[in-house]
């Protein structure tokens, strides 16, 4: 974990602080499980731990190396002290990622608008759903 990001968990209440941990854990999980994540990024946007997958090299038809776009979009983690009793998983909300959610796993989870799955703090995560999730943000552009 760097530095900011260590400071910024630092600053969450225990409680709080060992379910983004967990939150953290399992997004790093899934990107190093994830076919074209070679990559990915833990820093601070927005003041919020996010989690950015970096551009990928593939070989063109010449053999050339080649650049491309981040497989996927960025993935914020965070609580606010306005709704105490909850955290949320934030993506970009240009994209159609919520939407997807929504559409797979319609009884599963709370959203807030197109940009976050809002858990309550003495819930449960639905661990494999949740992984799915976290595949999808960081495929996006794939």
């Amino acid at each position: 974990m760097n530095d900011s990001v260590k400071q910024k968990f630092d600053t969450y209440p225990a409680k709080v602080r060992a379910k983004l941990e967990y939150l953290r854990q399992l997004i790093l999980e899934v990107a190093a499980n994830t076919n074209k994540v070679e990559e990915l990024e833990e820093t601070l946007k927005w003041g919020e731990p996010s989690y950015i997958t970096l551009p990928i090299q593939f070989e063109d038809e010449s053999g050339k190396l080649k650049k491309v776009k981040a497989p996927g979009t960025t993935i914020r983690i965070d609580w606010k002290a306005k709704s105490p009793d909850q955290y949320a998983l934030y993506v970009n909300c240009q994209t159609s990622l919520i939407d997807s959610y929504n559409s797979l796993f319609p009884n599963t989870f709370s959203f807030e608008g197109s940009r976050a799955v809002v858990f309550k703090l003495d819930d449960e995560l639905p661990e494999e759903e949740l992984r799915v999730c976290i595949q999808m943000a960081l495929t996006y552009h794939l």
